[in-house]
């Protein structure tokens, strides 16, 4: 199958907040784009905020309006669950394979959620980083865009999906849908492929199996989001314990040439947000933050002197060595102050790794030809008609990777002129 647009079109692959302002960049100046992204839903990683910074906003505050320009927008043609299988051609002529994976659940579907109810059969929630669980057929979350259900068909018995066909009154539910692919032809492509949380589990020495008190700082958010887990209590996963200590540990893999090499400049600025999280909820909460070098550049100074000003909080310049997983359930953090050279063992009911941003694209951008650097980031080739987008060009905050969005949709529309 074919979706055949007009001469300059542009592909955008990734439908997080620099796909979504990169797409309606490039569609409001009279461009036909085709947005694509993996999930079921489009946001990236700033769905899964509870906040982001400087000014504290819940994701509604930049997503909303996005996906409403998006709706309005009828040179922008979406898809969801689709990856690039293939790119030929070369600047100004570019045809792409695009692999639609089956959603089981077609347009019909009105988000009513009687489905649902019916479902006896559950999955691991991967919009909560397995915090929690999910039915089978689900809404990614409350704010997903399209606001359409969602059927883990293999997770299911004969006997469920019956049930929850047999709920359906809109005739949505379509247990037959097969992978399908569709060939668009594009003038140029913007890779907005966005980033992965490091996997803490290569983290040897943080030991993040060892304890369920040791969590990600995205699953921190997650926890303080409303919508999250624990209806934006942060509790310690296991016993739901209110903790009266946290550790912030930075840099879990960042500026490690065994793991990410680089900076992922966003880590200090999450965990100085977080740390508000946990004043609001604990004002009399300890927190200890275990840091290499504390990186709040320009306009974010202001934050952290304010953060770094808070009576009960202790910063530690020291890398951690090890994380111990206690009897009670809380875990002792191990590392040596770099500045007085003491040893430090300090006992914690909450441990946060602050875990290093990895471009998501890897080893299929590598199958596709994309020009990467040593680190798996897009290198923008404006000449073949290629540009990079926020994350997938650098480690970037929200506020960078928009900016960097607006300039590789204006490179990408030069192309087809």
């Amino acid at each position: 199958m074919s979706d055949t647009a007009g001469t300059g079109a542009v592909l955008v692959v990734g439908g997080g907040i620099s796909g979504l302002t990169a797409a309606l960049e490039a569609a409001e100046v009279g461009n036909d784009v085709y947005l694509i992204d993996k999930n079921p839903y489009f946001g990236g990683r700033v769905a899964q905020l509870n906040q982001y910074f400087p000014k504290l906003c819940p994701p509604t505050c930049g997503l909303e309006i996005n996906f409403r320009r998006v709706k309005d927008n009828r040179r922008v043609r979406t898809y969801t669950m689709t990856t690039v299988k293939s790119v030929t051609g070369s600047a100004g002529n570019y045809e792409v394979q695009l692999e639609i994976a089956p959603r089981y659940v077609n347009s019909n579907c009105t988000a009513c959620g009687e489905c649902a109810r019916v479902c006896t059969d559950e999955i691991d929630n991967e919009f909560n980083f397995g915090m929690d669980k999910t039915t089978a057929i689900y809404l990614p979350h409350e704010m997903a865009f399209p606001r359409r259900y969602v059927l883990a068909k293999d997770a299911c018995s004969a006997d469920c999906l019956d049930a929850i066909k047999g709920a359906c009154k809109y005739d949505a539910i379509d247990l037959d849908m097969q992978p399908e692919t569709v060939t668009v032809n594009v003038s140029s492509i913007v890779w907005a492929t966005g980033w992965n949380p490091y996997d803490a589990n290569k983290l040897d020495n943080l030991k993040v199996n060892s304890s369920s008190a040791i969590i990600t700082n995205m699953m921190m958010e997650r926890m303080a989001a409303p919508n999250g887990p624990t209806g934006g209590k942060i509790v310690r996963p296991g016993d739901n314990s209110e903790p009266e200590s946290i550790a912030f540990v930075q840099c879990a893999g960042s500026r490690d040439e065994n793991h990410l090499e680089y900076c992922s400049y966003i880590c200090c600025m999450a965990t100085f947000k977080q740390m508000t999280y946990v004043r609001e909820r604990y004002p009399d909460a300890q927190i200890y933050v275990f840091y290499i070098d504390l990186r709040t550049p320009g306009k974010y100074e202001h934050f952290r002197e304010k953060l770094m000003a808070d009576e009960k909080a202790q910063f530690i310049k020291g890398k951690v060595a090890d994380i111990i997983a206690e009897e009670d359930g809380g875990v002792t953090v191990v590392a040596e102050n770099a500045v007085t050279g003491a040893k430090i063992q300090q006992k914690v009911d909450m441990c946060v790794l602050a875990t290093g941003m990895q471009p998501a694209l890897g080893d299929q951008g590598k199958a596709l030809g994309v020009k990467m650097d040593g680190n798996g980031f897009v290198v923008s080739d404006a000449d073949q008609g290629q540009v990079a987008a926020g994350c997938a060009r650098q480690v970037s905050d929200v506020y960078t990777s928009a900016q960097s969005s607006t300039a590789a949709a204006l490179k990408a529309i030069q192309i087809g002129r």
